[in-house]
């Protein structure tokens, strides 16, 4: 159970450290290939989102392997979880309807939330 947290958790850390930096460091012009959807959040939300998404990759990843507070990557898991959630219905609405990757994340983000309960 544990080298399947590990795995998982390292897979989202991953990919929301990339996704949440480049929300955080490009212009709108420069997501506008990449995420349909950037023109209508205000960027100063696209910017918290951002930084949400690489707090939440390192609460996944530092909480259990400094062994301080590891239920931190539960709560972590479970917000990308809940951001997934938020996601699907954005895509739907706008013209965007290619929603299989967030079902992906929001499969890994419940298993990693499932399999940081079973160890620590």
């Amino acid at each position: 159970m544990r080298i399947a947290f590990w795995i998982a958790a390292a897979l989202l850390a991953l990919f929301y450290l990339y996704a949440g930096g480049v929300k955080l460091v490009r212009s709108r012009d420069q997501l506008r290939p990449m995420m349909a959807w950037v023109d209508r959040v205000p960027l100063p939300a696209l910017r918290a989102l951002g930084a949400v998404e690489v707090l939440g990759a390192l609460g996944l990843v530092l909480p259990p392997l400094t062994g301080l507070a590891p239920g931190l990557a539960v709560a972590a898991a479970v917000g990308f979880v809940l951001l997934q959630l938020a996601a699907i219905p954005v895509h739907l609405t706008g013209g965007d309807r290619r929603i299989e990757l967030n079902i992906a994340l929001l499969l890994v983000a419940a298993l990693t939330a499932w399999l940081a309960t079973t160890w620590y």
